[in-house]
């Protein structure tokens, strides 16, 4: 089910992985493709990752590789969305996704492993059950933003139909990522994606009607506002937001681990090189605590 050597390192590549990880991708690789139980485990898992493609919210659970160790184990998943990477662009075919959106939604890969890099040194696959996403047509990388096909929930259903819009638990909508390596986060960047996304999801899914987008990010908490001008892009993009809902546990680890890359960073030494940096750091210096936002607006 994996290409051979030489079209692996090709399709790595296309993948976005990062290129200090190719050779002992692809030398592993050849491991899983001559190990029996090894390519058992392949198959079983790119059967559960492709099975009901393109449903939103399959319950697909792709096990880990927990009786392997070291780069095999950290890796394992790569390989897992190699073998699956016929099925999804047959998806993406049947759908008339373009070839540019196809290759950069699934670029996602290589993404995480340079998160992966970048935070312990070393090849891994950063949060693979996200990237099941990807893989299933579940979520699109559109310019700036990444758009995810999904459903209202029993918390934030009741509160869009209280402000007007026909929605109930289960109704479509979109859930919006602001991924890694993506430049700026500028209001004309988003304009261009939230554009695309309108035409993007009429022309492929036009069964499905998104009439709401959401998003849940440390970004729309609050008292960012505290620290940042107000014509800076984290509260440009916090503006487009109605508040859905709000947090009361902490999540402090998460603008930790996106600013500047590790969670575990210890809270006294990270940098203040940017407002963002100084904006984070100093309010965890000073006691506070940052938190989930929940927000919402019309498509």
């Amino acid at each position: 089910m994996l290409p051979d050597a030489d079209e692996l390192a090709e399709v790595l590549l296309d993948l976005a992985v990062p290129h200090e990880d190719i050779n002992d991708l692809v030398r592993m690789g050849r491991r899983v493709t001559d190990d029996p139980e090894l390519r058992r485990f392949l198959e079983a898992s790119v059967e559960e990752l492709v099975r009901d493609m393109g449903e939103i919210g399959a319950a697909v659970d792709v096990p880990e590789l927990d009786w392997a160790s070291g780069a095999l184990r950290r890796c394992f998943p790569a390989y897992v969305f190699v073998a699956a990477l016929p099925h999804t662009r047959a998806h993406h075919r049947e759908r008339g996704i373009p070839a540019e959106v196809s290759r950069r939604t699934l670029a996602d890969l290589g993404r995480n492993m340079a998160v992966y890099r970048r935070r312990h040194g070393r090849a891994g696959v950063q949060a693979p059950r996200w990237l099941i996403h990807h893989f299933r047509g579940e979520l699109y990388q559109l310019g700036r933003l990444q758009f995810e096909r999904a459903r209202h929930g029993e918390r934030t259903a009741p509160v869009l139909a209280a402000a007007g819009l026909d929605v109930a638990p289960g109704t479509p909508c979109l859930n919006l990522h602001v991924p890694d390596f993506r430049g700026p986060l500028s209001p004309a960047a988003c304009d261009r994606s939230l554009a695309r996304a309108g035409e993007f999801f009429a022309r492929h899914y036009p069964e499905e009607t998104y009439r709401t987008v959401l998003c849940h990010s440390w970004l729309l908490d609050p008292q960012l506002r505290s620290y940042l001008p107000e014509d800076s892009n984290v509260v440009r993009f916090q503006e487009r937001f109605r508040v859905a809902r709000e947090d009361t546990a902490p999540a402090d680890t998460e603008p930790v681990q996106f600013v500047f890359g590790d969670p575990e960073l210890p809270v006294e030494s990270l940098p203040r090189r940017t407002s963002v940096e100084r904006a984070v750091g100093d309010h965890l210096r000073a006691g506070g605590h940052w938190y989930i936002g929940h927000g919402w607006f019309p498509m």
